[in-house]
């Protein structure tokens, strides 16, 4: 890496269990690299059987970053994660090392990778919780109504019914007195980036998909839940709405049998995964790799090292 060139970084990415975390794992070992978390699940401390964390032992000695650092009563944004992750790719570009950022949380990985502005409003807890008795009472539309009256462009790509995206623009125009859409733009970070994509065919996946659930349901996914709802961590704080963890409470309230939830948590994966590729394939710079293929990791190793190997930028 010279003095004035743009530094490298590796962007791992696909869908749910397609396998990133062991690959990414191999490219740190072979390529002096380390690991920067982009999967929102991984942040949380004690939160391991239903986000398949990989233990110490199966990190193989690789340091990762953003894993187990927040307590699951805790909330982040965002723009909190784009920080926190910048910081780590400069710390490891410091240390001469490189920078893998894997992870299947598509907003995550573009608002780092491409340098999203994300506007300067911290979230506002009392007053979402005012808009979020607003959206019970009166519905989601009044609240994409109001949005709409202050923020059209904003209201015209965020669908009523998601209500959580429909509060933070409110929140944003509340706070800062300008749209979402004014403060929003680019940035890109000065790294050249190789975007690495890892697939399989549909039904595959879903296979995998099923299986680490049957997995994590006979490694104590239930106890897991439950542990973590006896120290008191609430069952509506944002930790709890992963994919798993909201199956598994609506078990332990009594709403769905332990059938129904492990039914509910494989079908909810299954659209999960669709929505990730949905967002990744809109990504041109991705290069993607089957990984049922005979050499798709020789592959990989190739351009990784092909890149690393152009300093040109």
């Amino acid at each position: 890496m010279g003095m004035g060139k743009p530094k490298p970084v590796i962007a791992l990415v696909g869908p749910t269990s397609v396998g990133k975390t062991a690959t990414a794992i191999r490219i740190a070992q072979e390529f002096d690299g380390e690991v920067v978390s982009a999967d929102s699940r991984y942040l949380y401390r004690g939160m391991d059987i239903g986000t398949d964390k990989p233990s110490s032992e199966e990190r193989g000695g690789v340091p990762h970053h953003l894993i187990d650092v927040l307590d699951p009563r805790d909330d982040y944004s965002l723009a909190l994660f784009q920080n926190d992750a910048r910081r780590a790719i400069e710390e490891i570009h410091g240390r001469g090392r490189l920078p893998i950022v894997a992870g299947g949380t598509p907003l995550y990985l573009r608002a780092l990778l491409e340098g999203w502005r994300i506007p300067p409003a911290p979230p506002n807890p009392e007053l979402r919780a005012q808009l979020e008795l607003r959206a019970r009472e009166q519905g989601p539309e009044a609240l994409h109504r109001e949005l709409a009256q202050v923020d059209p462009a904003a209201a015209a790509r965020i669908p009523p019914e998601n209500v959580r995206r429909v509060i933070r623009a409110l929140e944003v125009f509340i706070v800062t007195g300008r749209r979402m859409t004014e403060l929003e733009g680019k940035e890109p970070p000065d790294w050249r980036t190789l975007w690495i994509g890892l697939t399989m065919p549909r039904e595959e996946l879903y296979r995998r998909i099923d299986e680490r659930v049957d997995r994590q349901i006979a490694r104590g996914l239930v106890e897991e839940v439950r542990r973590l709802l006896e120290e008191g961590v609430p069952p509506t704080a944002p930790s709890m709405t992963a994919l798993g963890y909201r199956q598994v409470v609506a078990y332990l309230q009594g709403k769905w049998t332990l059938e129904e939830a492990i039914a509910r948590i494989k079908y909810d994966t299954h659209r999960y995964a669709r929505h990730q590729l949905t967002w990744l394939r809109r990504l041109p710079q991705i290069e993607w790799f089957d990984v049922t293929r005979t050499g798709w990791y020789e592959a990989v190793r190739e351009r990784v090292r092909a890149f690393l190997a152009d300093e040109s930028g």
